[in-house]
């Protein structure tokens, strides 16, 4: 047993060694606990030889006291004591009786304590000492310390017969032999302490070995040191941390998790669905679930909790979770939402204000962005010159609403259109244009200044709801362009300190771009002003065409567009469209100068390709002289089309530099787009033009446009031209000319002019063939009076005979020129239209030309003649040579005239 046991000892003799070597928690707790056992094993041994000896003792004093009193009831004790010589009597029976009780001495003595018999022979006739109790009659017990020896004695007294004390009787056992008896069982006591000792040693080796583990080594200062840092963690982070059981109840929870969960103070131990927490947080801890910062409500905050399992992590089944207060976070996330949301509108206001350079819709647009996410109602006063485009007066008293703005549609505020006086300078228009700066009249129901300058509107507002209010003077350049006012009502917030700087910024964008759209506005003004001086206000009159027509200028700018329709000898009629580049008053400028130009070209009678010719040789040399001087703004890239309609042929001539085709509508509406030869634009020296000729039936109907009808940003040029074609064919072919420009601005307007549009729609007319006469004339001057007579009867046809003779008088001097100074063929035609047209052609390109003829001149009064008589008159160029035509009205003038020019007349 020994040798199987002996080696574990020596195992756990070394872990004993190495667990007292060690500073650990563990160690020092074995050596405490070893200590603790010797400490109570020795008590425990030193209590039990005490008690042992205590016992002893005692038993020694009962059998010493059993052994005197039976000695001393015996019946022949009484006796012998009374007897002559007791000693001899009693020595016997003592000495045995000494020896049958075991006890160590017996003594039996005179009632006054002098020893009759001892078992020490030498101690006879010798008193004993402290035997007075029992002489007394009361037998004792007692540890005696004297002489002769120590010893646990017992004194009992001897009753005579008649009761009195005849002697005593003492029996003992000395302390050495009591002494000895204990020793025989110390070896007994002393194994049982080492035993026990060996097994206190071995649980505490057993114990400090778990608690080793457990506390993996650690020494006091680190456990302790690492308690505090727990507490100190535990307790004082602004974050509550609980632990929950696999149980779901309540392990632990620090003071913020206290504070923040409001827990009872004995929470620990109870279910977390019992502690009256919110049933959504409750039921999230009882869960286990594994969240990352999920927001709950708990009272008035709101906690961000994290949840997680403790068992991965060496802790028991169970969850620990993270409680954080994110209620003041969610305020300053708020503010920061805040900030962002003013800075994005900000940037849409830089955006969406400014958009069309009209100063009305700039005010609606400011007024539009700061509702509703800024103000619930918004109005913008503007001056008065400002909307007119001119420069700002230094009168801020008076200004004209611009734009009203909000959440509903019936604000109790003065509408758009209305005069807003701040006569008052207590109110904070007044105060806000004063300083410069946005004023802030938080609470309006305390605002007696804004009460003042209108008592019962106040009155409408605040009955409405309307409680606060920031106004804000519209400042660019540092000159004052209006007042924007930001009102709330439905919005329980105040307007605060903080909203000036972004309501003036606000309202110093918005200045910019209504200054912009001022200047714009002026600018815009003063090109179309001239634009409308320069393009026809009224279609002349005529017969050979029906025309209506559509201009719109740029919504961003007057453009060069323009188009024109010239009456033209002979009943014919000249239509023009063109476009100059670029936009502005020089477009305006160049567009009026080109347009007078044709018209000064079509008054020669020019075809349509010299026309063009001499129009673009014009541009070329405006270009170069304005080259020259620096500007630098020419007119390359201005396109003209120039088309003549002749209603007695049905003939059509055009021809174009740069621009669109016409499209032709004819009279069974098929649309097409006639083959013009195409030619660059005016100023590019694209010359020599060419003209295409072609017969239109009547009722045709010729569509002139320019290019900001058929292609804009979102369509080009080719889409356009079919658009155009499918609009002209998909209406009746009778449609008048206005039907039609009606229906091509219904279907082809775009939403936003960024270009001139002009159109132009031309239906068609013959002359009545019973409205024109003509004769062949041959080169003779005996002809003139047939062809005159002819003529006269003619007249008289038509109703005309009141002006037969000046017309007469005129013919007879045309037929004559042609025949002196002419050549073949020669050719008359009256023309019955608006006027009595006459024409008289020949072969030669020879002008003639109006003089005034001396007194002793045979000839040259014919021409000046006929410019008395006709209402205009003049020389056209054909192919073949010349027509030289008049024209007259329809009724007859006074003759006097006549009749003195023929008195001064000589042939």
């Amino acid at each position: 047993m020994n040798g199987r046991l002996g080696r574990p000892r020596r195992v756990s003799g070394a872990r004993l060694r190495s667990l007292l070597r060690a500073r650990s928690v563990a160690g020092q707790v074995l050596l405490l606990q070893v200590v603790v056992a010797v400490l109570l094993i020795v008590a425990a041994v030193v209590a039990l030889a005490y008690q042992e000896r205590h016992d002893g003792e005692q038993e020694a004093k009962s059998r010493s006291l059993a052994a005197a009193e039976s000695f001393a009831d015996a019946p022949g004790t009484a006796r012998a004591l009374t007897s002559p010589d007791p000693a001899a009597a009693l020595r016997a029976h003592a000495e045995e009786a000494r020896r049958g009780a075991g006890v160590d001495f017996f003594v039996v003595m005179t009632p006054d304590g002098t020893r009759l018999v001892d078992t020490d022979p030498s101690l006879v006739g010798t008193r004993a000492e402290g035997v007075e109790r029992a002489a007394g009659g009361t037998p004792f017990a007692e540890i005696f310390e004297g002489a002769p020896n120590d010893a646990a004695r017992a004194v009992v007294p001897v009753e005579g017969p008649d009761g009195t004390i005849v002697g005593l009787v003492s029996a003992g056992v000395e302390i050495e032999n009591v002494g000895a008896a204990v020793n025989r069982h110390l070896p007994v006591l002393l194994v049982s302490a080492a035993g026990a000792l060996a097994l206190a040693v071995g649980s505490s080796a057993l114990v400090s070995r778990r608690l080793s583990r457990q506390t993996h080594g650690l020494g006091p200062t680190e456990m302790t040191r690492m308690y505090e840092h727990h507490n100190a963690v535990l307790h004082a982070v602004r974050e509550g941390v609980i632990l929950i059981g696999g149980d779901g109840r309540l392990t632990l929870a620090n003071d913020e998790a206290r504070r923040l969960l409001e827990l009872p103070a004995a929470a620990e131990g109870r279910r977390v669905t019992e502690l009256g927490l919110d049933e959504d947080i409750a039921e999230l801890l009882a869960s286990g679930r594994t969240v990352t910062d999920e927001v709950h409500l708990a009272a008035d905050r709101l906690l961000a909790v994290n949840t997680r399992p403790t068992a991965p992590y060496g802790g028991a089944s169970g969850t620990v979770a993270t409680l954080r207060d994110t209620t003041e976070l969610r305020a300053l996330s708020g503010t920061a939402e805040v900030a962002r949301e003013r800075l994005k509108l900000l940037y849409e206001a830089g955006v969406r204000i400014g958009t069309t350079l009209d100063v009305r819709r700039t005010a609606e647009e400011l007024s539009e962005v700061a509702v509703p996410r800024f103000a619930d109602f918004v109005t913008v006063e503007l001056l008065d010159p400002v909307l007119r485009g001119e420069e700002p007066t230094d009168e801020h008293t008076e200004m004209r609403r611009a734009a009203v703005s909000g959440i509903r549609e019936d604000p109790p505020l003065q509408p758009v259109g209305d005069l807003i006086r701040f006569d008052d300078p207590t109110t904070p228009m007044a105060a806000a244009l004063a300083t410069g700066h946005a004023a802030l009249e938080a609470d309006l129901r305390v605002a007696h200044g804004w009460r003042a300058q209108d008592p019962e509107g106040a009155d409408r507002a605040l009955a409405y709801g309307i409680h606060s209010l920031i106004a804000v003077p519209l400042q660019a350049r540092g000159v004052v362009m209006g007042m924007a006012n930001f009102w709330r009502s439905e919005r329980p917030e105040r307007f605060e300190e903080e909203d000036l700087a972004f309501a003036e910024e606000l309202a110093a964008r918005a200045a910019v771009a209504i200054d912009n759209a001022r200047r714009f506005t002026r600018e815009h003004t003063m090109a179309v002003t001239l634009q409308r001086s320069l393009l026809p206000r009224v279609l002349p009159e005529q017969e050979a065409l029906e025309v209506a027509y559509r201009y719109l200028p740029a919504q961003a700018g007057v453009g060069g567009d323009w188009f024109d329709v010239i009456p033209l000898p002979g009943a014919r009629v000249a239509l023009v469209v063109g476009d100059v580049v670029g936009h502005g008053l020089h477009a305006a400028a160049t567009m009026g100068r080109l347009r007078t130009a044709v018209h000064n070209f079509s008054a020669l009678d020019l075809p349509p390709d010299e026309l063009l010719g001499h129009l673009d040789e014009l541009a070329s040399r405006i270009d170069e002289e304005e080259a020259g001087d620096g500007s630098g703004d020419g007119i390359t890239g201005a396109t003209c089309l120039y088309a003549v309609y002749d209603p007695v042929s049905g003939s059509c001539s055009m021809a174009t530099a740069g621009h669109f085709a016409p499209a032709l509508v004819m009279p069974d509406g098929t649309v097409d787009f006639p083959p013009v030869p195409v030619f660059p634009p005016l100023g590019l020296g694209g010359g020599p033009f060419e003209t295409a000729e072609m017969r239109l039936p009547e009722g045709s109907r010729l569509v002139l446009y320019t290019d900001g009808l058929i292609e804009h940003r979102d369509r080009d040029v080719d889409t356009g031209l079919r658009l155009l074609c499918d609009t002209l064919a998909g209406h009746r072919a009778d449609r008048t000319a206005e039907e039609t420009c009606q229906a091509v601005f219904s279907a082809m307007l775009p939403p936003h002019r960024r270009d001139d549009i002009a159109l132009l729609v031309a239906r068609t007319r013959l002359l009545e063939r019973d409205r024109v006469a003509d004769w062949d004339v041959p080169a003779d001057p005996a002809a003139v009076a047939p062809v005159r007579a002819a003529c006269g009867r003619q007249l008289e046809a038509w109703g005309l005979g009141d002006i037969g003779f000046t017309t007469e008088l005129m013919l007879s001097e045309l037929i004559t020129n042609a025949i002196r100074y002419g050549s073949e063929p020669i050719h008359v035609r009256l023309l019955r239209e608006r006027s009595l047209i006459c024409e008289v052609s020949d072969g030669s390109s020879t002008s003639p030309h109006l003089r005034r003829a001396a007194t002793t001149d045979e000839g040259g009064r014919g021409l000046y003649l006929v410019s008395q008589f006709a209402g205009r008159w003049g020389t056209r160029y054909t192919p073949t040579g010349k027509v030289m035509w008049t024209e007259q009205p329809l009724t007859g003038g006074p003759q006097p005239v006549a009749e003195l020019l023929l008195d001064d007349l000589s042939w």
